[in-house]
């Protein structure tokens, strides 16, 4: 059986790094740029660590940044209008997993206006055309939308996260600069971090993973829970960066292998109640992971002799099990994320129709164990 591995083409880290961005952009002949980003980047004025760098340089760009936290089919065909009308012969975008995901549908759209009704990119894509050159400044170290051929983009009629995966929307370039997340909010630092860390633990135990997407999946592990307390609660500079790195990693693997049934679900926390992605994946994980356990209990035991228990070895798998959830609850407690799904504003009457909508979530078939509505009713319930 063959497996296929798929990478973005060039990534610059370093603290700083961002400054790299106008040799890119003129090394590569580009003229027009479609600057993308959200409000809260506008308001705290991050933005200006980049527009500075266009401004003294010359170079002709229009910003857009009216964009939702769960990004919607909106966003994209007004970025879309913008970017048309400009001309732009190239993407930079400087943001989270929102304004990434946002400019990723811009810059498909703009090679295959075929695709312009947006919900047609829902899923596995046939699109005929590599996007729009992109450039992607991550602020946040958690979604690795810089690195993945994912994006996700809300159906506000539907109520329904759509999850496009095509390897058409790939940035060209990453520039990972965490001098670009040091100024994170308490919370949103904990939430991408907690991300993060849902993405390496779900690809590690996904029905897919093999050994290259295993390497990258344990060594974000092992970064996310060495690093992510300082980062979030001392806004320690070098856990910042190292952080940085870890969700890179794991987006490298995720991206080619999938991810499981916290996915499916907290998609639906987002799409209904506008949970922040992050969020709801710290929520949901202790949780599912005490359901999958039944299944991949040697898959934890590896994880905790990897992240500094290798008494693991020795205990058996309901201990194993225990173990590992009670390590991911003492981390997100460290970091202050202790809220439950009924924070969401979520209602018990909610919760068939939140299990109807996880069903159909194209994450939910790469989940080490097989799940029923009724599964998905009672770990909705468990979590709350």
């Amino acid at each position: 059986m063959s497996e296929k591995f798929v990478l973005n083409e060039t990534s610059i880290f370093g603290r700083g790094c961002r400054t790299e961005l106008i040799n890119e952009i003129n090394s590569r002949g580009f003229k027009k740029v479609l600057l993308v980003t959200d409000k809260g980047l506008v308001e705290c004025k991050l933005i200006e660590k980049v527009t500075v760098l266009l401004d003294e340089a010359g170079i002709d760009y229009t910003l857009y940044s009216d964009i939702k936290p769960n990004p919607t089919i909106k966003n994209v065909l007004d970025g879309y209008e913008i970017c048309k009308k400009m001309k732009a012969d190239l993407i930079v975008v400087v943001g989270g997993g929102s304004a990434i995901d946002t400019a990723k549908g811009i810059s498909i759209l703009m090679t295959n206006p075929d695709r312009e009704d947006v919900v047609s990119l829902n899923g596995l894509s046939n699109t005929e055309n590599k996007g729009l050159p992109l450039i992607a400044l991550p602020t946040t170290h958690g979604t690795a939308a810089e690195v993945t051929i994912n994006y996700v983009i809300t159906d506000e009629e539907r109520k329904v996260k759509m999850v496009c995966v095509d390897p058409h929307d790939i940035p060209i370039l990453a520039i990972v600069d965490s001098e670009l997340m040091e100024s994170l909010p308490t919370m949103t630092a904990a939430a991408t971090g907690l991300d993060a860390l849902t993405h390496a633990v779900e690809g590690y135990i996904t029905k897919a993973h093999n050994t290259m997407s295993d390497m990258f999946h344990l060594r974000a592990i092992e970064l996310i829970f060495e690093n992510l307390p300082k980062a979030v609660n001392e806004k320690d500079s070098k856990a910042i960066e190292n952080m940085a790195l870890a969700q890179y990693i794991a987006g490298m693997g995720f991206s080619n292998v999938g991810l499981g049934i916290v996915h499916s679900m907290a998609h639906q926390l987002g799409a209904v109640y506008d949970t922040p992605h992050g969020i709801a994946n710290a929520i949901l994980l202790p949780t599912v992971m005490r359901f999958n356990g039944v299944v991949c209990a040697d898959r934890f035991r590896e994880i905790l002799c990897h992240i500094g228990r290798p008494d693991a070895r020795d205990l058996n798998d309901q201990d194993v099990i225990n173990t590992f959830v009670w390590k991911i609850q003492e981390l997100s407690k460290e970091c202050g994320v202790t809220i439950t799904v009924k924070d969401t504003g979520c209602k018990e009457e909610d919760l068939e129709m939140l299990a109807d909508k996880a069903m159909e979530d194209p994450c939910r078939p790469g989940n080490p164990r097989e799940t029923t509505k009724e599964d998905f009713i009672r770990l909705y319930k468990e979590a709350m």
